[in-house]
């Protein structure tokens, strides 16, 4: 299963650098999301280690009590990524334009994307660089919920169900040689739930390492 080009657009053509450009200094999941998140951190991440945070914002969610050698970031919007405290040093990218990351080969112990790769129009190429700048044995972990912003969220991602976006973040995966078989993290919420504003937002983690 491959996106085909359709699956790749956007309702909003234009550049994502302009819709970044204004800071949200928000949480886009709820904090029953935010829990789950840094608890799988700390059960996956090991200290002292380095670790990139992609298509970041001001807020990590890192567990605190972790103490890493280094956290670098990525985002769209540099007044976000500058209040991030977690974070040693960070870049500005758009990722729709140009995929290659600036960043060393095997140079990361860890890659984090939350709430985010709804956004990626080529995530093969995304992925690819997500393994390269990986050590050997190194994780990449990809959470995310069922908010958007669907103006700017890709096609497949937008008229897919949440099983399907499983399957696409698998499908991201296995489109670069190297990378072992995806883990899943699945727990959904239930709408009539959240309606009644009880439960916490669907957690979805997909996560793989590399394997030489």
């Amino acid at each position: 299963m491959q996106l085909q080009p359709t699956q790749r657009s956007k309702m909003d053509e234009s550049n994502d650098l302009s819709f970044y450009d204004t800071p949200r200094f928000v949480t886009h999941v709820d904090d029953g999301f935010i829990q789950q998140l840094t608890d799988l951190y700390r059960d996956r991440l090991q200290p002292q280690t380095r670790i990139f945070d992609m298509m970041s914002s001001w807020v990590s969610h890192l567990p605190e009590d972790l103490e890493f050698e280094h956290v670098e970031g990525h985002g769209m919007n540099e007044d976000e990524l500058a209040k991030n405290p977690r974070l040693d040093h960070y870049f500005v990218q758009n990722l729709n334009q140009n995929q290659l990351l600036p960043l060393p080969d095997q140079s990361f112990d860890a890659v984090l994307n939350t709430v985010s790769v709804q956004y990626l129009q080529h995530p093969e190429a995304v992925f690819a660089e997500i393994y390269r700048i990986l050590k050997p044995g190194g994780i990449a972990i990809i959470s995310f919920s069922n908010r958007m912003f669907p103006n700017k969220a890709i096609a497949a991602w937008r008229d897919g169900s949440e099983s399907d976006r499983v399957e696409w973040v698998k499908t991201y995966f296995a489109a670069v040689p190297g990378f072992s078989q995806p883990e899943v993290i699945a727990r959904p919420s239930s709408s009539f739930m959240q309606m009644l504003g009880m439960g916490s937002d669907p957690f979805y983690a997909v996560m793989a390492t590399r394997q030489n």
